[in-house]
């Protein structure tokens, strides 16, 4: 694909940086700090097309649709990086949520030079993960011209699956072969080329909205807590404990018991605090508000408070 860089707003150069090789090093951090400050300015601009995604994501996935991010170098990383933290944070399948990097999980820390330019590779990569109609691909690519994601968008179109589409420049070339287009326009970095920093943080910034607004809507949050966050490690046992605490108002003691009862399920433990109900009981309540742990958790407590 033939393209000329030097057009991209990725590829300017700085004039706020072009004597960043000379300056001292708290001058260094000033600049790259005050560049930075920019970027969420940038990504506000954008949001009403970050929730018309969300909003579309959100219908397929209630359907049984996944969410499948595909990119190629720092692109590629963060969408394999927003997908893997999912699952220990909100308890959901890993098929759920996925992140695809051209040439593959070796590309994460070594650079897998021409994959990014094969159109074809993105498909075999979403046949291989049995895409469908239901699922959305969202397409990562700081220049927005990357012939990986552009495969892989063409692919997802031709089967009927929803496609989005994350940049840093002006209409952008990956664009034109998604459903909904999020041009975030961060300008010129500090060293000129190295998307992986105010373009590499849009991106960051703008998945980290998605994948949080859709697990709360998918009831994964109750208030403001991971009330289905997994219990892997010591850290994640004693935030496990404060969350049944604060949703149920239970003491640190009984936050303990229900957890173990529960076999480390919080959801389970939360219905067992509130209820007194055994676990398998609170099992079938959450299982008939369809997983949906916020709408679980305000039914019991209304009808608690009624029985008082």
């Amino acid at each position: 694909m033939s393209i000329n860089l030097n057009m991209l707003e990725t590829e300017q150069v700085n004039p706020n940086s072009q004597n960043i090789d000379v300056m001292d090093t708290i001058d260094i951090l000033h600049v790259i700090n005050e560049e930075d400050q920019t970027v969420a300015l940038s990504v506000k601009k954008v949001l009403p097309k970050v929730a018309e995604l969300v909003d579309r994501i959100h219908v397929r996935m209630m359907k049984g649709g996944r969410v499948i991010y595909i990119g190629a170098g720092t692109s590629g990383r963060l969408g394999v990086l927003d997908a893997s933290e999912c699952p220990p944070t909100y308890g959901v399948d890993p098929s759920l949520i996925q992140g695809l990097i051209a040439g593959g999980f070796g590309a994460l820390l070594k650079a897998q030079e021409g994959a990014e330019d094969d159109t074809e590779l993105a498909k075999g990569d979403l046949q291989k993960a049995g895409l469908t109609t239901d699922d959305t691909v969202i397409g990562l690519a700081a220049s927005g011209r990357t012939p990986y994601v552009i495969g892989g968008l063409d692919y997802a179109n031709s089967i009927g699956a929803l496609t989005g589409a994350i940049s840093c420049v002006h209409n952008a070339k990956i664009s034109e072969h998604a459903d909904t287009k999020i041009e975030a326009i961060v300008g010129p970095e500090v060293i000129t080329g190295s998307t992986r920093m105010k373009a590499g943080t849009a991106q960051k910034m703008i998945l980290n909205m998605i994948s949080t607004s859709l697990m709360i809507k998918y009831g994964k949050v109750y208030k403001n807590l991971m009330v289905d966050v997994q219990p892997t490690n010591e850290k994640l046992v004693e935030r496990a404990k404060h969350i049944i605490m604060s949703s149920s108002k239970c003491s640190y003691e009984e936050a303990l018991r229900y957890l173990e009862q529960s076999g480390g399920k919080v959801k389970i433990a939360i219905c067992m605090a509130i209820t007194h109900l055994p676990k398998e009981n609170c099992g079938i309540i959450l299982k008939n508000a369809n997983g949906n742990i916020s709408k679980a958790i305000r039914s019991l407590k209304q009808h608690s408070e009624k029985e008082q």
